[in-house]
C-alpha cells in the first residue's frame, strides 16, 4: 500500500496505526492508495481501492451462467439457435 502524508508530519506510529485502522475497516478490499492530511485536531483520510474482479452473469436457455464452458452440446445448441431480441 502506498502512503502519502500532505502537509505536517507526522510521527511513523500514527501512520501505522491509520494503517491498521483502514484495514480493520475494509477487511475484504485491497486499499492501493491512502492520502493523509493533518488539519490541526483533525486528520483526513483518503483511500484508493484496487478494482474487484467480477464475472458477467447472463440467462441463457432458462440457466444464470456466467460463461458457457459447461454446457453440453444440447444446450449449447440451444444458445447458438436462440434469437436475440436486441434494441436497434
Amino acid at each position: 500500500m502506498k502512503v502519502e502524508v500532505i502537509g505536517q508530519q507526522i510521527p511513523q506510529q500514527e501512520i501505522d496505526a491509520y494503517i491498521a485502522r483502514a484495514k480493520e475497516v475494509y477487511p475484504n478490499k485491497i486499499i492501493n492508495k491512502m492520502t493523509i492530511t493533518p488539519d490541526g485536531d483533525f486528520v483526513d483520510l483518503k483511500y484508493e481501492f484496487a478494482d474487484i474482479p467480477f464475472d458477467r452473469v447472463r440467462r441463457i436457455t432458462g440457466y444464470l451462467v456466467g460463461s458457457l464452458d459447461r454446457f453440453n452440446n444440447g444446450k449449447r445448441a440451444e444458445v447458438e439457435d436462440r434469437v436475440t431480441h436486441g434494441v436497434q
